[in-house]
């Protein structure tokens, strides 16, 4: 299993001027140098969070964890996000009523594609949909009911060691994980 590390104490910032894509590019370089972890190839599996409170609030936030895992679990392969949802999707709004209509991601994509879910939230709805698209996901909550969870086209996860155990069994004896303790404060990318 190949192990991610990121120290902690050595996170750093920079500011980059000048020629606007020279300073990009700079800036470019400091973020991979900093905040980016390469890995050689796509885990099965990839565990979650979004940094905790306040950025685990709802799904809708949760999306930016799941999407840095997306960055390197394989197609079809499990994301597990631990996030304690306790404003909802949030509630009330657009994603929650474009979730409870949906039955797949693709029903998400098109209605984006076709109009009625294009506007407010459309960036999240998309980019999760995505993530469904490419990987099954369960999400551990402690203000989502299980009812809740499916609706977002998600599995429930009550226990993240017994889940990540069963799908350790499931994937075999060379199956691979990863666990991003901090969500989207690590940038996870594959090598080329």
């Amino acid at each position: 299993m190949h192990e991610l590390r990121l120290a902690q104490e050595q996170l750093e910032t920079a500011l980059a001027a000048g020629d606007l894509e020279a300073a990009h590019a700079q800036g470019c370089a400091f973020t991979r140098q900093t905040a980016m972890v390469a890995v050689p190839r796509p885990f099965d599996i990839v565990v979650t969070t979004n940094s905790g409170y306040p950025l685990d609030l709802n799904l809708y936030q949760a999306v930016k964890g799941m999407s840095a895992a997306a960055q390197v679990t394989r197609p079809g392969g499990v994301i597990i996000a631990a996030a304690e949802c306790w404003d909802g999707i949030p509630r009330g709004s657009r994603m929650e009523a474009v979730l409870h209509k949906v039955k797949t991601p693709e029903e998400i994509i098109k209605g984006i594609e076709d109009g009625p879910y294009a506007g407010m939230d459309q960036w999240q709805l998309l980019l999760y949909a995505q993530i469904l698209q490419k990987a099954t996901v369960y999400l551990k909550t402690s203000y989502l009911s299980a009812d809740d969870v499916r609706a977002c086209l998600a599995l429930p996860c009550d226990d993240i060691s017994a889940t990540l155990r069963t799908l350790l069994d499931r994937y075999g004896p060379h199956s691979t994980a990863c666990v991003l303790p901090e969500g989207p404060q690590t940038i996870p990318y594959l090598e080329q």
